[in-house]
């Protein structure tokens, strides 16, 4: 599921035509689902030809992890952005920023709500579910970091637990209603707050 290199420099008209591609590829699966999906759909969705698909890109697959690095990409944003805003404010209390990223993460989920169903209803190419719970367990792990201390040690099933209940609830707000969504993305980052390193805990 690695994506493979591409070239760094590429000209206006094929951005354009890479953009559309993915454009075209969102409308797609979210429509008929992954696997249902055709590459003959997106390029007569996108206005292009087979072969410029394939320039860009390997197949169905390669446009469907494009698409979610390019979410992921979005909510790494929204999440910094969170973060330094509050830490401009004075926040400083690392189990409230970590509520304050998983927070954003959530929201930025229900706000996209179209396009985190994607990801998250297990309609994926061969081998997305294991990368999207290695890409959340990445994010969270950088998160938890806000837990600890330079030289205080990973707390390994915390990381397990918080990245485990991120998955779930961004499979949950998904589904629901803005105002249910909201509420519940409220509640599930408030019970992380209360979270601490075992070690912590016994000192």
């Amino acid at each position: 599921m690695d994506r493979t290199d591409r070239p760094a420099r590429v000209s206006p008209r094929g951005a354009a035509t890479r953009s559309a591609l993915l454009q075209a590829a969102a409308q797609v699966f979210r429509t008929v689902g992954f696997a249902r999906a055709g590459v003959s759909e997106v390029v007569s969705v996108a206005g292009a030809s087979v072969g410029s698909l394939y320039h860009h890109f390997t197949g169905k697959a390669d446009l469907y992890v494009a698409l979610y690095e390019e979410f992921q990409q979005r909510q790494q944003e929204r999440t910094h952005q969170a973060v330094r805003d509050a830490r401009s404010e004075g926040e400083s209390d690392p189990t409230r920023l970590m509520n304050i990223a998983a927070h954003a993460y959530l929201l930025g989920c229900i706000e996209e709500r179209d396009t985190a169903r994607l990801f998250f209803s297990g309609d994926g190419p061969p081998g997305f579910d294991y990368q999207l719970r290695s890409r959340l367990t990445q994010w969270t792990d950088r998160n938890v970091a806000l837990f600890r201390k330079a030289d205080e040690p990973v707390d390994e099933a915390l990381l397990i637990v918080v990245s485990g209940s991120m998955l779930l609830a961004v499979a949950e707000v998904v589904r629901r209603d803005d105002v249910d969504a909201h509420r519940l993305a409220d509640e599930i980052t408030g019970l992380l707050t209360e979270l601490e390193p075992r070690h912590r805990q016994r000192d």
